[in-house]
């Protein structure tokens, strides 16, 4: 059963703004059982409370409560090649991925949360070429759908598509097509943002999943394009 009470708190905001001011390891070290308390926990809670709202959707991705190798991201940041050497992330990233994805470039359903940063996102982030190329070739292929999708009433009235786009048409397509905008497309994703009082709100599971309903058209969309099952 869903917990009865808010997925987060002002704890688990305060949490990620002490981390930003004291972004030390011997901080976080004095601090791990807060995060522990605060922050990871509820996340898994929450993962685990979307189980049932995300098999309504596709039984084919994953709410994974597990602490490693789940649908929430690491807290620690990877600073090999990062000018910035601050050892955690803070925010909290949780991706529902399609089964078949071995890492974040997978379709999904997205949730991240930050002081004065939270968003909702659907659809494929960084995809590699050959699923960047597929993408593409389906929007040609399917104008009429693609466009059924990403301008209906539900959709843009929820989310709004975003992400990195190239300068020029891509190689192999028509500089003049009628949808070049979203071929020039590096990603293909949607979102929605909202502050952290919406987060902290009893509903807010049920809010949340309401806006992946209305992108689970466009993951469709994308799943078939790179030929996996939605």
């Amino acid at each position: 059963m869903p917990s009865k009470q808010p997925p987060f708190n002002r704890a688990f905001f305060r949490f990620l703004e002490d981390l930003k001011l004291h972004n030390q390891r011997e901080w976080f070290h004095a601090n791990k059982q807060r995060y522990e308390d605060e922050v990871r926990h509820p996340a898994q809670q929450f993962i685990s409370d979307s189980g049932p709202q995300l098999r309504k959707i596709s039984r084919h991705f994953l709410a994974d409560p597990r602490p490693s190798g789940g649908s929430m991201f690491r807290i620690y940041r990877d600073t090999r090649f990062a000018k910035d050497k601050s050892p955690y992330k803070t925010n909290v990233g949780i991706q529902f991925r399609h089964k078949q994805g071995k890492d974040v470039h997978a379709p999904g359903f997205y949730l991240h949360l930050e002081p004065g940063g939270c968003f909702a996102g659907v659809g494929i982030w960084h995809p590699d070429g050959d699923s960047l190329s597929s993408i593409r070739a389906a929007i040609v292929e399917q104008p009429t759908r693609w466009k059924r999708i990403t301008r209906s009433r539900r959709f843009t009235e929820t989310l709004e598509l975003a992400g990195e786009s190239l300068k020029r048409a891509p190689k192999g397509f028509d500089p003049e097509h009628s949808l070049i905008d979203d071929l020039k497309r590096k990603d293909f994703i949607a979102g929605f943002t909202f502050d952290e009082t919406t987060a902290m709100e009893p509903d807010f599971l049920a809010h949340y999943w309401t806006v992946c309903r209305a992108g689970s058209p466009l993951v469709r969309f994308l799943c078939e394009a790179v030929d996996v099952p939605f």
